[in-house]
């Protein structure tokens, strides 16, 4: 349901606390609309100096102090607004912040002042041209980073870094286009103005660029949404011990008793900079050996959790595997049964009972997911292929080799400092203008180019461009990205 601003409306004057809810030493105010004057002299008592801080009270509708703080008054344009902005900073009590709210709304009643919907401060940035539509939402996923390089990526994105290399793609599609329509103008002129200018070559370095703007972008999305991944596997095989080993903390309880774990446990953690959303998962096994009602309901409540995740660690236990027939029987089924397409990690868990491992301590440095297990230790027919990822949830042995094969699974390649936020709409548009170029392409390939073809298909692709930054929105999605603003922003 979108959340769009009535278009009546988009010129009313708004106000809304914009500092976090709860106590704090200080609170935000603000206020933005096309003349605040009544309300600056209504509230602060007097004009003020364009952008400085002033210290002053801020007058209730009897004359008499609310509170004493600093105003600062951004007269358009020159604001993040675009329009007139006042911000008040004020002790930052929750019922202070009320009445100093209460008393701007009913100051500003002359001028139509209400209050502010989510994202809507932002919204007339982007629509007086203070931000694009890509610089706008990386105002929230800044606030939103769960991690440090999240943070900066979207920081990077903030600045223009997207919104410029957008714009020079942009800017060669539309010289190309240009080129395109000339030549369909004038069909009667003998020279070949395709063949003069290169188009073909042209074509294939947007192309190139566009699939290093693609690739950059790919991976802001995972610095934005992270990777969710989900610990499957029979009970007893160490999938709750295997989370609290990733997370560094007793998360999940964990007991040699079957069905220990009924229900999804969850904890988001980072690795070099990416968020990773793991979940545990009830011990996967029929529903008839199912212990209870509640066993039978985690095991459901699993496979929904398995069909919903990015990636999969299918955890295994090497001191059952090759030994106990029921137990390898079950492995096939669960594998059989996992959703196609799903990027599965097999986990073998407990090389360290099969190779006498101590408890961890500092002297113990090698790793089993990167040396086989002991000969004397292993049944005739290794269990494991050579390949498998093998650890110990319990010492932590081979967690760091697990941790890298997660960035691998979730396509991680770039250095932090090189990556700026990006969307899953953002990396939709981009393969988007990836399709329409390659089409160009193959017109432009043919022994007789169909050149009216060809200049659509250029058209769609700098259309696919536009819609990232806002050249080319639809009202109902800039309503769905604002309205998941918070208020006050």
């Amino acid at each position: 349901m979108s959340t769009a601003t009535p278009l009546a409306r988009q010129g009313d004057p708004i106000v809304a606390i914009a500092s976090a809810p709860g106590r704090g030493a200080v609170g935000i105010l603000r206020a933005s609309g096309r003349d605040l004057s009544p309300l600056v002299a209504a509230v602060c008592g007097r004009a003020l100096a364009p952008r400085h801080a002033t210290l002053l009270p801020f007058l209730g509708a009897d004359g008499r102090p609310l509170d004493q703080g600093l105003a600062i008054h951004f007269p358009a344009p020159h604001s993040y607004t675009g329009e007139d902005v006042l911000e008040l900073q004020a002790h930052g009590g929750p019922v202070l912040l009320q009445l100093l709210l209460a008393r701007c709304l009913e100051a500003g009643a002359s001028i139509g002042l209400r209050l502010a919907e989510p994202g809507e401060f932002t919204r007339r940035a982007f629509l007086n041209d203070k931000l694009d539509l890509a610089q706008a939402e990386a105002v929230a996923d800044l606030i939103d980073a769960s991690t440090e390089a999240a943070a900066r990526s979207a920081a990077r994105a903030l600045a223009g870094e997207f919104s410029q290399r957008v714009d020079a793609l942009a800017q060669r599609l539309l010289q190309l286009r240009l080129l395109v329509e000339a030549t369909l103008d004038f069909p009667e002129e003998e020279i070949d103005f395709l063949e003069q200018a290169d188009a073909r070559g042209q074509l294939r370095a947007i192309g190139a660029a566009l699939r290093a703007v693609l690739g950059a972008a790919r991976q802001g999305a995972l610095l934005r949404e992270g990777l969710r991944v989900v610990i499957a596997g029979q009970p007893n095989v160490g999938k709750s011990s295997l989370l609290n080993a990733l997370a560094g903390a007793e998360l999940a309880i964990v007991t040699p008793i079957p069905g220990t774990t009924r229900d999804r446990v969850s904890e988001s953690i980072q690795i070099e900079g990416v968020p990773v959303h793991v979940t545990d998962t009830a011990g996967l096994r029929r529903r008839e050996q199912a212990a209870d009602e509640v066993e039978r309901i985690g095991i459901g409540r699993s496979w929904e959790a398995i069909h919903g995740a990015d990636c999969v660690l299918f955890v295994r236990d090497l001191t059952r595997a090759g030994r106990d027939a029921a137990y390898d029987a079950a492995e096939r089924e669960i594998a059989a049964s996992l959703p196609p397409g799903l990027r599965v990690i097999e986990v073998w868990n407990k090389a360290d009972a099969l190779d006498g491992t101590a408890a961890p301590g500092p002297a113990q440095a090698s790793d089993p997911a990167s040396r086989p297990l002991r000969q004397a230790s292993r049944p005739a027919e290794a269990p494991a292929p050579p390949e498998a990822l093998r650890l110990s949830a319990r010492t932590g042995a081979g967690l760091q080799t697990l941790r890298q094969r997660l960035l691998q699974a979730a396509g991680w390649q770039a250095a932090p400092e090189g990556v700026f936020i990006a969307r899953a709409r953002h990396v939709q548009a981009l393969q988007g203008c990836g399709a329409h170029v390659d089409q160009a392409a193959a017109h432009l390939d043919t022994p007789a180019p169909a050149l009216d073809l060809l200049a659509e298909e250029l058209r769609l692709a700098h259309q696919a461009l536009g819609e990232i930054t806002g050249a080319v929105t639809a009202d109902d999605l800039l309503g769905e990205i604002f309205g998941r603003f918070c208020i006050g922003k």
